[in-house]
């Protein structure tokens, strides 16, 4: 329960952490991401004698195309996640992780043909309506939020498609995937002779260093999910999710002071009551499975919303 607590917080607490990495842009703190990402997970898979992201990539050709689109995703959504924190959208970010559990719910009927029931009904319609009144109040769509869910959702999908076991393995596969991308934008830079218009060993000893532990910030609350995910109920798993956008939108509004009017809180308003449906559904769910069953642990092929998309906070984050 710690593990998870303390992981999810760290999730929570991302955007004071990328935004004292300015004055780099959200391409260069993707760039140091993804690189340092791959040198940690790297290390860690040879600790462990596990094979090696290119190995996972070479042993299934069809898998290997899979993780190279759920890469895709997954860079899109970090790169639109690092614009919002370095552009004072911290708000709009956590917008985006409150309604994803929506559009996981959606993309189930859709893509899975899945039965909602009528419960699922009304909170998916709360939602559409929540899109609605911000949309109203931005006078414009709000298209972080929805860009960070959709990638989000459809990231979720694809991973539930490619089956490597644990968050470790996918991030050492997909970041080997996106390694010749952050490589190819150093060449650029080194190419090109603009080292002066990236932040990296510029901007002081601090910032350097920040920017460095990038891979660890990212590899740390993902074994501490491992940790939680595997010995507490997924359906509690699946509750503290919330814990992360919950942080998020503290942060922008009391520590950067975004402004959030009346409009712009009626949206969030039906956004959180939404949720508020699914987690009271997904508890109720699991008790009736628990009753049913005379046992404790949730099925793995269950396709509770809330189970779902902690699944896919953690294999994103």
């Amino acid at each position: 329960m710690i593990a998870g607590v303390v992981a999810y917080g760290i999730w929570g607490l991302f955007p004071l952490y990328f935004h004292h990495l300015a004055p780099a842009t959200a391409v260069e703190i993707l760039v140091h991401r993804v690189v340092w990402s791959f040198v940690v997970v790297a290390a860690v898979q040879r600790y462990r004698r596990q094979p090696s992201g290119l190995a996972l990539l070479r042993a299934d050709p069809g898998r290997a195309a899979r993780i190279a689109l759920a890469a895709l995703l997954l860079t899109t959504n970090w790169l639109v996640y690092l614009w919002a924190v370095t552009n004072d959208k911290i708000v709009d970010a956590a917008l985006g992780y409150f309604v994803n559990p929506l559009l996981s719910v959606v993309l189930g009927v859709a893509v899975l043909h899945e039965h909602l029931r009528a419960v699922q009904r009304f909170a998916v319609g709360l939602g559409a309506a929540a899109v609605i009144v911000l949309s109203v109040g931005y006078g414009k769509v709000p298209w972080v939020a929805l860009v960070l869910a959709t990638t989000f959702a459809a990231y979720g999908y694809l991973k539930k498609t490619i089956r490597l076991a644990g968050g470790v393995a996918s991030l050492a596969a997909e970041s080997t995937v996106l390694l010749p991308l952050a490589l190819a934008f150093v060449a650029v830079v080194a190419g090109t002779g603009r080292w002066s218009s990236v932040a990296f060993g510029h901007h002081g000893g601090g910032n350097t260093t920040l920017l460095l532990l990038a891979g660890p910030v990212t590899a740390l609350p993902l074994a501490l999910f491992g940790v939680a995910a595997q010995r507490i109920p997924l359906s509690l798993v699946g509750l503290l999710q919330y814990l992360t956008p919950v942080g998020q939108f503290l942060i922008g509004v009391l520590v950067f002071h975004e402004a959030v009017p009346a409009a712009r809180l009626a949206g969030f308003a039906l956004v959180w009551a939404a949720l508020a449906v699914l987690a009271v559904d997904a508890v109720r769910g699991y008790r009736a499975g628990r009753s049913a069953a005379g046992d404790a642990t949730v099925d793995e092929r269950s396709t509770d919303v809330d189970v779902l998309a902690a699944r896919q906070t953690a294999e994103l984050a």
